[in-house]
This record gives structure tokens, C-alpha cells and sequence, in this order.
């Protein structure tokens, strides 16, 4: 915190995390300033947020954006609010280098995919406090960055809003207290349909999601309940919980974040209208609150609110999650990679949406599991990317 302000990095600016933070900041009545954002290739929307913020450094993966970024910013003189010319960095390791940046006393990882774990290491590592959007950082390699997170003395906050309710109903509780987390699903759109339903979804129909406005990959995510397995994994490293303690219920409402159950048999809940500000504002300004976030929860104006065990057999991505986890080493980081390929396949029409499962139950069975040291993650994500697109190939014609 310097002078009051606490100076965030942004890393993800151009996806919907990342527009939700900057528009909290943009109503925060200066308790924030954006030193430096970081985003794969969307230009155009970067330059206005560039505009909009002045940051003084910004990070770009794709090396063609970035270059055109860069001579944009030299065409238009723009400089960052400290008025020195912005600096424009590229590739993995630009994107690295704006996430340890010096000035920076918060980092909101908000990038999508097991490409934001680099980064959110990166930041760790010079001590930075971390607000966490991206979980596949804890899928990929929880032990390894919770450990570091603790030898830096870094703060590591959750964004997610699940894992953000979840943080606000422990408040600090000792774990001798807690008998279970309860984690809450929407259900996504094909709640209540059957396996041999969903044969013949679309992406359009997998993409309606019926509460939230996300990104395509988690939307999908939530219509396979991949995102929902993705986040057990995640709850067990970020809170140390057990994984045959950690629960899933579908609410289709949304509006119970998720819960928590102590030991006399008390559950606590976190409640609001679905809106990421809430969760991202929280970790933002933690332990303090800002006022007016969102819109308030009306409780009088809900006529129910209800809770459904999933169906594991129609929604078989959950199950697999949970036997990833079980698993443990780099089982975790396989089945994540393997499920990001099959995602943008499904998206291109390459599988259909049932195949999205069996495929990442063929790839778990080829898996050679290891302990999951950094380097042993980072090859497993990659031997499952090529295995995934390679049993697609053979089973469909497709693949990348």
C-alpha cells in the first residue's frame, strides 16, 4: 500500500474477469490504480483500456499484438499515469516480467487457462500478494505454488466466487472446526437433461449459460461440470482440506455461493447476486470492504432457493476430477490440458460434446503419473495436449 493507494496488476485485462476488476477499480474512488496489465492478443480492447488507466508497463503473449500495440502506443505518445512512455513488453516472458512488476503491491490472476501459471508463479516469487482467478495455477500445481506462496509470505486471495465465499464463511476458523466444504454449481444449461440428450448439443447451446456471463472456455466448463472439478481440486490446496471432504451441490439459482459445515453440524453460507465484482472487490480491498459493489440481494423477491446432487453419470467430467485429484501428482495438470484442447475442439465443431469426457478418461488411462515438480507438470500438460488431439484425430478425423 503506498500513500493510501494500493497498486494493482492486472493480468487476464481483456477477458471477464479482468474487465469486472477494472470496472471495480474504475468505482473505487481512487483506492486503486492499475500499474500494469497483461493480455494475450485482444488490441483493440486494450488500447482503451490503456486509456482509460495508464498503466506504466503492459505484457502481451502474442508477439504480432504486441508489436502492433507497441507502435501504437509510439504513434500516440501515450505514456503511463506517471507520464514515461509505456512500456510494451511481449511473448511469455513479457507477460512474466508485467506480473513481478516492482510498483505493484496487489496481482489479480485472472488469465484463463494453464497458461496463467507462469505468471502468477512469477509474482509470487518477488512477493507479491495474489488475488486468484485462475485455477488452473492450483489444478496444474497446487503443492508447488502454496508452498512458495508461504516461503514468499504471500497472501494468495481467492477470486472465484465460490472459493471467495467459502474464504469469507472460514473467517479465520480453526480447521479442527470444519467438517466439509459445499461447493454450489449452476448446473449450466443442460441441467436435468439426460446423457443421450446432450448428444446432439451444440456449442451455441453449451455457450447459454443461464445465470453467469463468462468467457466460451469456462462456459463450457460449466456446461460439462469440468469447472466445478477443476474448483475441488483448487478448494483442496488453497484451504487444506481433505478431497473426501469437498462437496458439490447444483443450485440452479446461484445465489448461495457455497458453504461451509462445521463439525456440530452448522452450515454457513455465503449469499449475493451472482456478479463477480463482489468476490474480486473483496480480495482487492481485503480484510477491509467497499461499499456498494453490487447490486443488494432482495431475499423478500426470491421465491426459492434449491439444491440438487449431480448427476455424475450425465455429467461425467466431475467424477473425473475428483479421480484426477485422488490420483494426485501430475494427474491433475494431464486432465486439465487434455480438457482445454477438447474444449476448442468441441468449439470448432471437431467433437461432439459427450466426447469431451471420454476422450479425458482415455488420455487419464495413458498417464503416467509423476510427482508433480514443475518441470514433470509443465511436460504432462503438454504429452496430454498432443495425446488428447491425437485420439480425437483417430476417433473423429480431427484435431489440431
Amino acid at each position: 500500500m503506498n500513500s493510501g493507494i494500493k497498486y494493482i496488476t492486472l493480468l487476464g485485462s481483456t477477458g471477464s474477469i479482468g474487465r469486472s476488476a477494472l470496472e471495480a477499480i474504475a468505482n473505487s474512488g481512487g483506492r486503486f490504480r492499475v500499474v500494469s496489465l497483461a493480455a494475450n492478443k485482444s488490441v483493440e480492447l486494450l488500447k482503451r483500456q490503456i486509456l482509460a488507466f495508464r498503466p506504466e508497463i503492459v505484457g502481451v503473449g502474442d508477439e504480432t499484438s504486441a508489436a502492433q500495440l507497441r507502435q501504437w502506443a509510439k504513434d500516440s505518445g501515450v505514456t503511463g499515469i506517471d507520464g514515461q512512455k509505456l512500456n510494451v513488453l511481449s511473448s511469455q516472458e513479457g507477460v512474466c516480467e508485467a506480473a513481478a512488476y516492482e510498483k505493484a503491491d496487489f496481482v489479480i490472476s485472472a488469465i484463463v487457462g494453464a497458461s496463467g501459471l507462469r505468471p502468477t508463479l512469477a509474482a509470487i516469487k518477488v512477493g507479491k500478494d495474489i488475488g486468484l482467478a485462475n485455477k488452473e495455477t492450483l489444478v496444474m500445481a497446487g503443492s508447488a505454488v502454496m508452498e512458495e506462496a508461504k516461503r514468499r509470505n504471500v497472501k494468495v486471495l481467492p477470486v472465484d466466487s465460490e472459493h471467495s465465499a467459502i474464504f469469507q464463511c472460514l473467517d479465520g476458523r480453526p480447521k479442527a472446526h470444519i467438517s466439509r466444504l459445499i461447493l454450489t454449481a449452476s448446473g449450466g444449461p443442460f441441467f436435468g437433461r439426460s446423457k443421450d440428450a446432450m448428444a446432439t448439443v451444440t456449442a451455441s447451446d453449451a455457450l447459454r449459460h443461464p445465470n453467469w456471463s463468462m468467457g466460451n472456455k469456462i462456459t463450457i466448463d460449466s456446461a460439462t461440470l469440468m469447472n466445478k472439478g477443476l474448483e475441488v481440486i483448487e478448494a483442496h490446496h488453497l484451504f487444506d482440506i481433505a478431497p473426501g471432504s469437498i462437496d458439490v451441490l447444483i443450485h440452479p439459482q446461484s445465489i448461495v455461493h457455497s458453504l461451509v459445515e462445521l463439525i456440530d453440524g452448522s452450515l454457513l453460507a455465503q449469499l449475493s447476486v451472482p456478479d463477480m465484482k463482489g468476490p474480486i472487490a473483496y480480495a482487492m480491498s481485503y480484510p477491509d470492504r467497499m461499499e456498494g459493489v453490487i447490486e443488494r440481494l432482495r431475499l423478500e423477491e426470491i421465491s426459492a432457493l434449491t439444491f440438487h446432487t449431480p448427476d455424475t453419470e450425465a455429467f461425467p467430467c466431475l467424477a473425473l476430477a475428483y479421480e484426477a485429484l485422488k490420483a494426485g501428482g501430475t494427474m491433475p495438470a494431464a486432465v486439465n490440458a487434455a480438457n482445454e484442447e477438447l474444449v476448442w475442439l468441441f468449439l470448432k465443431g471437431v467433437i461432439n460434446f459427450t466426447q469431451i469426457p471420454v476422450i479425458i478418461e482415455e488420455v487419464m488411462m495413458r498417464h503416467n503419473v509423476t510427482v508433480a515438480r514443475l518441470d514433470a507438470v509443465f511436460e504432462a500438460d503438454q504429452w496430454a495436449r498432443r495425446t488428447a488431439n491425437e485420439i480425437a484425430k483417430a476417433n473423429c478425423g480431427g484435431g489440431n
